[in-house]
């Protein structure tokens, strides 16, 4: 009796687990959304592409969470010799209920021109999502641009400018940083690649900047980040990942001389898909940035 009882304890101790791993697997769905988007002139090729996939990611996340609409708009400014021109560009289109995880596959484009030889971008993207919970541990993150202090944030650069990341959280965990380019490459730029500490474990209440030589090297030797465009308007997205809990880190090679370690958007996705659906109280803000050639300036208009 005592024998058939613990096999019977040990077959539903089996039975929670599976069933726990499973509702934790279906917090995580795939979804689809689409988009158009209709070039003015202003826009390069390139950006309408951008644009048409950031809106269509919104919209996938719309339909499966609901939203509250939001709307970031960056006015840039061109001063080329006695001329002025300015234009809009949407960074980021809204507040979501729930988070794009990363795509499945590539997105699909359909592109056309209007009668004005206008450009229009159809979009259509595949992806994981997940709902937005309470349970993601608080955290803040501010990108700063050329200075140390957090009235600095911006999110926009100029060729040349230097790149910092304040942080700070209400409880003792574990960070990491990664900067993703247009190429698809997201190099892993914290832990810092040129010392010998493999994890971030960061203080409660503590106010952290890195990337500056002169904060020390507590977490080994420290990479100064500077930000270059020297041929065109470049788009990079900053991911902060933090969590209270451990996590294992992604698999990143050194690839480039003289940059991080890199890995592809594909992998990265993978990666980060999967330690937050063990981890739930893991919390990740991720961050348009765009950098200008020089002689331009930037300025962001939040509505």
């Amino acid at each position: 009796m005592k024998r058939n009882a613990i096999l019977r304890l040990l077959a539903l101790t089996v039975f929670l687990f599976s069933a726990a791993a499973a509702m934790m697997a279906n917090d995580i769905k795939t979804v689809e959304g689409e988009y158009t988007f209709l070039g003015d002139g202003r826009h390069s090729p390139a950006e309408c592409k951008r644009l048409a996939a950031e809106y269509a990611r919104v919209a996938a996340l719309k339909d499966a969470f609901g939203a509250i609409l939001t709307q970031d708009i960056m006015q840039t400014e061109s001063i080329r010799g006695d001329s002025e021109t300015s234009h809009f560009l949407s960074l980021s289109s809204s507040e979501v209920k729930g988070e794009w995880l990363g795509d499945i596959g590539e997105p699909e484009y359909d592109i056309s021109l209007d009668q004005d030889a206008n450009l229009i971008v159809h979009c259509k993207v595949k992806g994981r999502a997940k709902a937005l919970n309470n349970r993601a541990a608080e955290f803040e993150a501010l990108v700063l641009r050329n200075g140390t202090d957090r009235r600095q944030a911006d999110t926009n650069f100029r060729h040349g400018d230097r790149m910092y990341l304040y942080f700070s959280a209400p409880v003792n965990g574990y960070l990491s940083v990664f900067l993703a380019d247009e190429q698809d490459n997201v190099f892993a730029i914290l832990p810092y690649s040129t010392g010998d500490v493999h994890e971030i474990k960061t203080r409660k209440t503590f106010d952290y900047i890195f990337f500056d030589p002169k904060r020390g090297n507590d977490f080994g030797n420290v990479d100064e980040l500077i930000m270059t465009a020297p041929e065109g308007e470049e788009f990079n997205k900053l991911y902060v990942v933090f969590s209270p809990e451990p996590y294992a880190p992604p698999v990143v090679k050194f690839k480039y001389a003289g940059a991080p370690p890199v890995m592809d958007r594909e992998e990265f996705t993978k990666w980060l898909v999967k330690v937050r659906r063990n981890d739930e109280r893991m919390g990740v803000k991720s961050m348009n940035l765009m950098i200008s050639p020089s002689g331009r300036k930037t300025e962001t208009i939040n509505y």
